[in-house]
C-alpha cells in the first residue's frame, strides 16, 4: 500500500523511524528494537540508513523487507542519490520491488567532500522525478525543513525548491525535527501559499540524551525555543530526569500538532522502544 493513501483515512498518520546498528553491535539489535515498536502498530515504520553508500541501502532494504514480512507493517526505505548513477538507482528499485517495498523516502544525501560527486542526480527532486517517471508505481516521500534547509538561501529560496520536490512528483512529505510547533506553523503557512498541497508530517524527536541532542540539531539547524531551553538546562545532568522531562516535552507537542490539524506525526525513535511506547500510549486516544 502506498502511503500517501493512509493520509485519505480521515485521521492523523502516525509513523516510526529506525536506523541500522552500528556494525559492533549486530543486526539482531534492531530487530530486538523492532518486535518491540511492533506493539504499537503504527502506519509505516521508516528506516534511514548512514554513510555507507550501497553497502548502507543494502541493508536498509533487508531491514524494511522483514518488517513487512515479519511484523506486517508497511515499511519505507529511504534512497538518496549523491553519489549514485540513474543504473545504480534502477538496481536499488529493482531490489526494493523483490523484497515487496512500495515506498520510499527520496533525498539528495550528505555530500562528503573527499568523495567526488556524481552528476546524474543534483537534488532530491531530480531523484524524485526519476522514480516518477521510471517506475510509477513507487510511492515517494520528500523531506521538509520547517526551519529552512541549512544551504537555502533564505524562506522563499527554500519553499521553491521544496515545491520543485513535489512538482517532481513526492506524493507526501516528512519534516525535519524542530522543537517549537509556531515555527511548523510558519512553515505551513508558507508551504499553503506555494501552492504545497500534499500531506505533511511533522517530525518529532523526544530529548532523551544532551549530547545526541545537540548533534542531531548542529547537524539540521533546529532552533532551541525558550522553553526547550529550560528543559535541557535543568534536567541535562540527570539522565533519566532528561528522558521523562523529553517525553513529556514530545507529547505536548504532539498533542498540539494534533489539536491544530496536522496531517500526521513522524516520531525519529533513535531506536528507544521505551520512549516510542510510552509516548505512543500517551496519545493513542488521540489519533
Amino acid at each position: 500500500m502506498r502511503i500517501a493513501d493512509k493520509f485519505n483515512k480521515g485521521r492523523v498518520v502516525f509513523s516510526l523511524e529506525v536506523f541500522p546498528p552500528k556494525k559492533e553491535s549486530g543486526v539482531e539489535t534492531i530487530y530486538n528494537t523492532l518486535e518491540q515498536l511492533s506493539d504499537i502498530k503504527p502506519d509505516y515504520i521508516s528506516v534511514t540508513y548512514g554513510a555507507g553508500g550501497n553497502g548502507g541501502v543494502q541493508q536498509s532494504c533487508e531491514i524494511a523487507a522483514n518488517i513487512k514480512l515479519k511484523y506486517g507493517i508497511e515499511p519505507v526505505s529511504h534512497l538518496t542519490c549523491v553519489n549514485n548513477t540513474k543504473d545504480e538507482i534502477i538496481k536499488v528499485l529493482a531490489d526494493f520491488k523483490t523484497k515487496g517495498i512500495q515506498n520510499l523516502l527520496a533525498l539528495r544525501g550528505d555530500i562528503n567532500p573527499d568523495i567526488p560527486r556524481k552528476t546524474d542526480f543534483v537534488y532530491a527532486s531530480d531523484l524524485v522525478s526519476f522514480v516518477k517517471t521510471y517506475d510509477k508505481s513507487f510511492g515517494v516521500a520528500g523531506a521538509c525543513y520547517p526551519e529552512v534547509h541549512m544551504e537555502a538561501k533564505n524562506e522563499v529560496d527554500d519553499i521553491f525548491n521544496l515545491k520543485k520536490k513535489v512538482d517532481a512528483g513526492a506524493d507526501n512529505l516528512v519534516s525535519q525535527l524542530f522543537f517549537d510547533n509556531e515555527v511548523f506553523y510558519r512553515f505551513i503557512e508558507r508551504a499553503k501559499i506555494a501552492g504545497i498541497n500534499v500531506p505533511i508530517q511533522a517530525g518529532i524527536m523526544p530529548v532523551t540524551n544532551k549530547k545526541q541532542i545537540e548533534r542531531m540539531v548542529s547537524m539540521c539547524g533546529a532552533s532551541f525555543p525558550s522553553k526547550f531551553s529550560r528543559v535541557i538546562q535543568r534536567y541535562g545532568d540527570n539522565p533519566q530526569a532528561l528522558r521523562d522531562a523529553g517525553i513529556a516535552y514530545a507529547v505536548d507537542q504532539i498533542v498540539d500538532l494534533i489539536a491544530n490539524g496536522v496531517d500526521g506525526i513522524h516520531l525519529y525513535t533513535m531506536n528507544n522502544p521505551y520512549v516510542a511506547k510510552t509516548i505512543a500510549k500517551s496519545i493513542e486516544k488521540l489519533l
